[in-house]
């Protein structure tokens, strides 16, 4: 197939350009770098069938030739990032959806969007873990409101050109995806673990640490990714890893991992940040057949590894 991605130069979006390469396909990245690197997708600059296209696709997007997919993962991902880019996170989410559903529909393409376990926001205790099924507890005006409401208001555009237009459409839930290419500064939880504790600096846990995630490692994030875009289900999918951990927790096992002498220091936890966060992957185990295969311990080695040489290059 010859597959559009946009926010391809991003952390998920390069692996999963690698991972069409791999199958075979040929590969059209867009990116404007806002918070994608050119460095994630460097290695590909001599593959005959990879191109890269500098665009903001909140803006009107121009592909010559037959386009058979479309993969929809341009947004900033990470609360520091979507804070910091409050206008171009809901633009991407809209207008960006808006332009790649054109696309799509222009060259009666199959079009997937990458969704997100934000839409839940802060899920109350009847609703954990989430399903599907759960409409959310999201505040529209709080702080994280920017990449919510965009994300939701994209899955309700993919459902109307679903059904309006008959766009063969997708819509992936990601939950907290992990590996190498995440930036140092990404300002997630497990990147700033990392990064203070292989600098030797004492971990900061947000809250008092009992919040939980589940953290999926990203060849098993891309694999699920690739299965529905093959699949025939319409509806969302949650696509995550169910073991839950708390804070405390992650943040303990990288210390042990990494064996610093750091020590975890608490702050305030920001306005609406959720206090648990696991999926119920039922779905996607009945519809496409996937679930995780990586151990947490196995992700976080080569997670760890990545980020040693990063660090190492800066302080070369």
């Amino acid at each position: 197939m010859r597959i559009v991605v946009t926010g391809g130069a991003g952390f998920v979006g390069s692996h999963v350009c690698d991972y069409l390469l791999g199958k075979g396909h040929t590969v059209i990245c867009i990116d404007n770098l806002i918070t994608g690197t050119k460095e994630n997708i460097a290695h590909l600059a001599d593959n005959e069938k990879f191109t890269y296209i500098r665009h903001n696709v909140s803006e009107y997007i121009v592909v010559e030739g037959e386009v058979d997919a479309v993969m929809h993962l341009a947004s900033p991902a990470s609360p520091k990032d979507y804070m910091e880019n409050a206008i171009p996170t809901l633009k991407v989410g809209s207008l960006g959806t808006l332009n790649a559903l054109g696309l799509a529909k222009a060259k009666r393409a199959r079009f997937l969007l990458t969704s997100t376990s934000e839409v839940y926001g802060d899920p109350d205790p009847e609703h954990h873990p989430q399903k599907e099924s759960y409409y959310g507890n999201v505040n529209p005006v709080g702080p994280r409101g920017m990449y919510d409401e965009a994300k939701r208001f994209a899955e309700a555009l993919t459902m109307a050109y679903h059904s309006d237009e008959k766009i063969d459409t997708r819509i992936a839930r990601l939950f907290n995806t992990y590996g190498p290419r995440m930036r140092l500064d990404d300002g997630r939880a497990l990147p700033a673990f990392m990064s203070q504790a292989l600098k030797g600096e004492d971990l900061t846990v947000f809250g008092d640490g009992t919040q939980t995630r589940s953290f999926c490692y990203i060849s098993d994030m891309v694999e699920g990714l690739y299965k529905l875009l093959e699949s025939d289900e319409h509806g969302p999918v949650n696509l995550g890893n169910p073991a839950e951990i708390t804070v405390s927790q992650l943040a303990e096992e990288v210390i042990k991992l990494t064996s610093t002498k750091s020590k975890v220091v608490f702050r305030p936890l920001p306005q609406d940040d959720p206090k648990v966060r696991r999926p119920d992957i039922s779905k996607a185990k009945r519809i496409l057949g996937w679930e995780p295969k990586v151990d947490r311990r196995e992700g976080l080695v080569k997670t760890m590894e990545y980020f040693t040489q990063k660090i190492q290059g800066q302080t070369a």
